[in-house]
Formats: structure tokens, sequence, C-alpha cells
């Protein structure tokens, strides 16, 4: 990839795991190469069922220096201890937590396929932006985020950038040289061995 540094890994949960068993799986995955940072992306709107995942996954992340980082509860973040916040709204709700957590906390921003969105986070003090899904998939309306898009955005923008959602090998190879950092979870966790899925998705890379 001629001087262009390797994408990084940003690690997503599944939207719903056995806290029994989950971290082990977690613990061997965060091991077995170097992950940026951990999202906690739960279903559950359960305060508790949140707040006891996050302190499970928060001791298996730090133990390892891997940031962790929640979606969308912004005000739960300094409760949990937790390293930021992952907000699903594109820009609308960036300076509130921008605000709310202070300087150093990690703010990143899902703005779907949305240049302008994207744009607008970054102004408003995100630490990154996320697109996608950048492969077929059949949540959401089908809108895809395209290899233009990550191309102009590492043409233009310093803000780093996420590719997430149905990514594939073949994508992964596409988009390595023009995106920041892979936000990989079902790829991974849907597969019998997680640890493995990863490895040939890295890969891909180059």
């Amino acid at each position: 990839m001629d001087d262009i540094e390797q994408p990084q890994i940003y690690l997503i949960t599944p939207p719903a795991f056995d806290l029994e068993t989950y971290p082990d799986v977690l613990a061997q995955v965060l091991d077995s190469t170097d992950i940026a940072c951990l999202r906690l992306d739960m279903a559950s709107k359960d305060e508790g069922d949140v707040s006891r995942a996050a302190d499970t996954l928060r001791e298996v992340a730090h133990a390892r220096d891997v940031a962790l980082v929640i979606t969308d509860h912004v005000l739960m973040v300094e409760r949990l201890g937790l390293d930021g916040v992952h907000l699903t709204d594109g820009a609308r709700t960036v300076r509130f937590a921008r605000k709310t957590l202070g300087a150093d906390a990690i703010v990143g921003s899902f703005c779907g396929s949305l240049r302008h969105d994207g744009l607008s986070a970054g102004e408003s003090g995100a630490d990154y932006v996320s697109f996608g899904p950048v492969g077929a998939t059949p949540l959401g309306d089908g809108t895809v985020a395209d290899a233009d898009l990550f191309q102009w955005w590492s043409d233009v923008v310093e803000v780093p950038v996420v590719a997430e959602g149905g990514l594939t090998p073949a994508l992964i190879a596409s988009l390595a040289p023009i995106t920041d950092f892979f936000g990989i979870g079902d790829e991974i966790w849907s597969t019998d061995n997680p640890q493995a899925s990863l490895a040939d998705l890295i890969a891909a890379m180059g």
C-alpha cells in the first residue's frame, strides 16, 4: 500500500451476548491481534444489563490497554468508567457529547453514507466518523457507503474514518488504502471461530 499505514481494527460487540462466556471469547480475540478500540453496541435498553456488560468488558479491554466506548449512552460513560461514546444520529449530538464528556473522551459519529453529516460531525468535535454499511446487508434501507465516499474523505478530510457493516475480504482489500479503521463485529461473532475469522479479514488488507 505504498507508505500508507494499514488500517486499524475497531471491534464491535454483538447486540446480545452471554456474560458467562463472551468475555473469554473477547479476551482471546483481543490477545490475538492489536485492537484500536472496542465498542459496546448492545440492543438492550435495560440500564442494569448495559451496566453489567460494561463493567465486565471494561475489565477485559482495559487489562489489554484497549479503549472501550459505548453506543449512544452519553450519560453512562463517566459513571461506568468508559473511554467515550459512539453516536448513531450523525452530527446531532456530537457537541452535547463533547461538552458533557470533556476534551479527553472519545466521541465518534456514525453518519451512514452522508458526506455532509460526516463533515458536520467532524466540525462539531468528533474524533472519528463512521460510514456504512459498506457491503450489502438486509438491515437499513439498502443504502451503501461506497468506495467513492471513502476516497473523497481520505483525499479531503483529516478526521479519521471507519468503514463498517457488511464487510467481506474483497471489500476490505479495496477499502484498505482509503480508510483508517475497519469496524468489525458480526463478521466474526457469527462464525464458529471469531479469532480465525478476524485473522482472515486482516490478511485481506494485503
